[in-house]
């Protein structure tokens, strides 16, 4: 059944957020600050260990490097295009709607646990190649696997920033789903190369996602978005 593994996915978060909120209940505010440091960190490192697997290799013993010049271009032209549209102003006005709309109108962490939760979650090679499986092959095992990360990432993003994080299973059943519907399309333009550039881009938006949790910055990952689809074009330019 094409599309189960989206399903899963977007239950598992959901169910997470469930456990996060109730045990959110229970975790004193200095607690909480300390897991979204840790969270921060978390984040970090799955950015840092996604961008290192790309960017270097072992060939006739050397390390080997390569991408560097592919990413800062990609991120420099999506950026551009991401402040032109000014993507995140529709993400935030989007977050502030689910946030009069489910009646969490005085929830200050709202908009911005949303946010975090929604690109950790959304953003990275798993997301793509699962959801293209799923569509082509109606294989849902590599979303499933997703689907665990995910279940246990929200449960601790919950606790930390708030009943927000719950709300990625939107952003996610979208993204996803639309993947799923529309791999047969997709799938020809997503070959290796686009593949390793695509994971490279989205592990390093991942890496600032924990940069904005770590030492409250305010990088605005949803402008960088349109460095994706640079990444991909790139693999086919050159």
């Amino acid at each position: 059944m094409p599309g189960l593994g989206t399903l899963i996915n977007v239950a598992a978060i959901l169910l997470g957020g469930l456990i996060g909120i109730c045990f959110g209940k229970l975790v004193k505010e200095r607690i909480q600050q300390t897991m979204i440091c840790a969270c921060g960190v978390g984040t970090l490192f799955i950015g840092i260990a996604g961008a290192l697997e790309k960017m270097f290799s072992v060939q006739n013993g050397a390390i080997q490097s390569e991408g560097t010049l592919m990413m800062i271009v990609c991120l420099a032209l999506g950026s551009l295009v991401g402040e032109l549209i000014d993507i995140d102003r529709y993400m935030v006005r989007f977050g502030e709607w689910l946030k009069q709309k489910s009646g969490n109108g005085g929830d200050k962490s709202f908009v911005n646990a949303f946010v975090h939760a929604s690109f950790t979650v959304c953003i990275g090679a798993m997301a793509v190649i699962g959801s293209i499986n799923d569509g082509i092959h109606g294989d849902p095992a590599i979303l499933i696997s997703k689907s665990i990360l995910d279940f246990i990432i929200i449960i601790i993003f919950t606790v930390s920033l708030g009943k927000g994080s719950i709300f990625a299973a939107i952003p996610v059943g979208i993204f996803q789903g639309s993947l799923t519907a529309l791999s047969r399309l997709v799938a020809p333009l997503l070959n290796d190369a686009a593949m390793n550039n695509l994971s490279l881009l989205g592990s390093v938006l991942i890496f600032c996602v924990g940069v904005n949790l770590v030492w409250n910055r305010n990088i605005k990952v949803s402008n960088m978005l349109p460095s994706l689809v640079f990444a991909v074009a790139w693999a086919f330019i050159f």
